[in-house]
């Protein structure tokens, strides 16, 4: 009887080579057509949401939604059939998008409409970075995530404070205004305080008198101010992540001298930097 692990372990290694890996001709093949099916199966979605589509091509579209997620449920298996360690796989962020990308339309089985859920699908072409071998971006990224990190405490201050200041300038104008002006609730005076500070202003909800207007005036220039604040922040936090540039270190080969800290190689020519 021959041995189960020398007859599958090939094809499993194969085929994990070909899902989880990029550097081979089929590998970056079959991350094209996954995501030329995803950009599909999120159009589907889409379109069966327009009325016009819905009534003409309804039954079709619902088939290819049905296909879409049989596909994915086949390649998800797989995934999991062929990688290294399943659970690290399914409990990563990509295995929970994948598993989020197939349940809604089994849920609307029970559900009505939560096959508009799906539209998840969306964030599986983050693996674009790696189809087109942008990798190099990842770092950025991580540079960002962690200037997003160590600002979590003074954008959570912040927030605070313009919690409170809509909380404030909303009762203020609900005293200002009251209910005959359409101002019928603090709540709703909260809403237009929002909707005011962050400079959106939808004006379904407005002020009438003199006093009113003037206190709307302050709080449209406040949010003016405060948008900066956050962005601010999150630059000064960017900038001491990536670190200054080191001109004293410059290339041996091309002469670029402007490089990270903590860069090994030029980052024109790819030639080693001094230490």
């Amino acid at each position: 009887m021959p041995d189960r692990h020398r007859t599958d372990r090939p094809l499993r290694a194969r085929a994990a080579e070909i899902i989880f890996g990029h550097d081979t001709f089929a590998g970056r093949l079959f991350d094209v057509l996954l995501i030329v099916a995803i950009l599909a199966s999120v159009l589907v979605v889409m379109l069966e949401t327009v009325a016009d589509l819905h009534d003409g091509w309804g039954v079709a579209l619902r088939r290819a939604e049905w296909f879409f997620t049989l596909l994915f449920t086949l390649e998800y298996a797989v995934r999991l059939w062929c990688a290294p360690r399943p659970l690290r796989y399914a409990r990563s962020f990509f295995g929970v998008v994948d598993l989020l990308s197939i349940l809604p339309t089994y849920a609307s089985v029970l559900f009505g409409g939560a096959q508009a859920l799906l539209t998840v699908r969306a964030l599986r072409l983050l693996r674009i970075f790696r189809v087109l071998k942008l990798g190099q971006y990842t770092s950025e990224a991580s540079h960002l995530g962690q200037a997003l990190s160590r600002s979590r405490q003074k954008i959570t201050v912040f927030l605070a404070v313009v919690v409170t200041l809509v909380l404030v300038l909303g009762s203020a104008m609900y005293l200002v205004e009251g209910p005959q002006n359409g101002f019928t609730s603090i709540p709703l005076s909260v809403y237009w305080a929002i909707v005011t500070l962050t400079t959106v202003g939808y004006g379904d909800v407005t002020p009438h008198t003199v006093l009113g207007q003037v206190l709307a005036s302050a709080v449209m220039i406040l949010g003016y101010g405060i948008i900066a604040v956050p962005t601010g922040i999150v630059t000064v936090e960017l900038g001491r992540t990536a670190g200054p540039p080191a001109p004293g270190r410059g290339c041996g080969r091309c002469g670029l001298s402007l490089h990270d800290a903590d860069a090994r190689h030029c980052k024109r020519c790819g030639d080693p930097l001094p230490s």
